[in-house]
């Protein structure tokens, strides 16, 4: 049961936070971030924010600063939008996702190509060692 009512606190944060993104930050820094998770603790007070920013190295960081700074205001959005006795604090982490799954993107290539490679090695490869001197040529079929 707790962790029922964990994942509905945590989708609840997540669809506050990114109502809250959309409708924009004062901050300048702020870019194009999406909120993909979040996730909330056993006691339920904490609660972890996942995002991504679309966009250079350098807007990543500038937007994960935004965000550590506009965090005070996120969270009593969220306790205003929340029917809990306690707010959760609130905890942004740059999510991973998108680097890993460009990351195994070029590598389900790199392997692709040396499966090529392979491929046209063996087709053109004959076996190695002499022809067998005990089988005639007639019971070869």
């Amino acid at each position: 049961m707790a962790g029922e009512r964990q994942a509905r606190l945590a989708d609840r944060i997540r669809v506050i936070l990114a109502e809250r993104l959309e409708k924009g930050l004062r901050d300048p820094r702020l870019g194009f971030v999406t909120i993909t998770d979040v996730r909330v603790s056993g006691d339920l007070q904490h609660a972890s924010a996942f995002y991504t920013v679309l966009g250079t190295e350098e807007e990543r960081l500038a937007s994960g600063a935004a965000l550590t700074s506009a965090t005070g205001m996120l969270r009593t959005e969220v306790g205003r939008q929340l029917s809990t006795r306690l707010v959760p604090t609130l905890e942004f982490i740059p999510d991973a996702l998108p680097e890993n799954a460009d990351h195994i993107g070029a590598l389900l290539r790199q392997a692709q190509e040396h499966d090529a490679q392979v491929a046209k090695l063996a087709s053109s490869a004959s076996h190695a060692g002499d022809a067998d001197p005990y089988v005639r040529a007639d019971d070869e079929d």
